[in-house]
């Protein structure tokens, strides 16, 4: 049985709320984890699990490893991140894809500001790096590099599978999107810049800034479809 308009447009619209909620629904659950981190943080009792996880990592490395985890966590570094963001965004604006641009920009942008008001925030020491490194400058809470990693790789996976018919392909480009964001936040603690508590609220802060920026996305669809509607 053929559906008329009448009954996809509501169809159509229930999707798009029900993206919205879920996404607002990640975001307050990533929110509260993240909470839950930084209060531990505040009250030092994350510090037996960091040094229990950094030495067991540091007990496992090698000269080969150490070399692969120097050229990994270059990929979370600014001067990587930000020339590869603004490629994509001229990308999108070519293949006439402005929405998605503008939202490549408010989730870099806000990823950026978050990292900084939040190391300020919380204002952690570094603690102490690994295999003669100098500890960078920056505060250490929550790891810039995990939650910069988490939004970029994050939103440029989810460009790519939205283009994706086969199920198998969106899976693929998910599981690798997956590898590189955690190869990037194991490096830092890896080369011992970042305590693991670090890493794990940079994942908690990105992947709340990326499903809010995802409940507006999914907003601002539902009154562009509506538009289309009305006409």
């Amino acid at each position: 049985m053929t559906q008329s308009s009448a009954d996809i447009v509501p169809t159509a619209e229930r999707r798009l709320i029900l993206g919205a909620f879920r996404s607002l629904f990640v975001a307050v659950i990533a929110l509260a984890i993240f909470g839950w981190i930084a209060e531990e943080v505040l009250e030092a009792d994350t510090l037996r699990f960091d040094y229990a996880v950094r030495n067991a990592i540091h007990s496992k490395s090698f000269p080969l490893a150490t070399t692969w985890m120097l050229r990994i966590t270059r990929l979370g570094n600014w001067y990587v991140i930000l020339p590869a963001a603004v490629l994509l965004a001229v990308f999108l604006v070519v293949m006439h894809r402005p929405h998605e641009a503008r939202l490549l920009a408010v989730a870099m942008l806000g990823a950026l500001m978050l990292d900084s008001v939040l190391k300020i925030a919380f204002h952690r020491a570094r603690p102490s790096p690994y295999f003669g490194l100098d500890a960078p400058r920056t505060y250490s809470f929550p790891s810039g590099h995990a939650l910069i990693t988490f939004c970029f790789v994050g939103f440029l996976a989810g460009i790519i599978t939205l283009h994706l018919d086969a199920k198998w392909l969106r899976c693929t480009v998910w599981a690798l999107a997956i590898v590189v964001i955690m190869l990037v936040g194991l490096s830092r603690v890896y080369l011992g810049v970042h305590y693991p508590s670090d890493v794990i609220a940079g994942y908690a802060a990105a992947l709340a800034w990326m499903s809010a920026v995802g409940f507006v996305a999914h907003r601002e669809q539902k009154v562009v479809e509506k538009k289309g509607i009305n006409r």
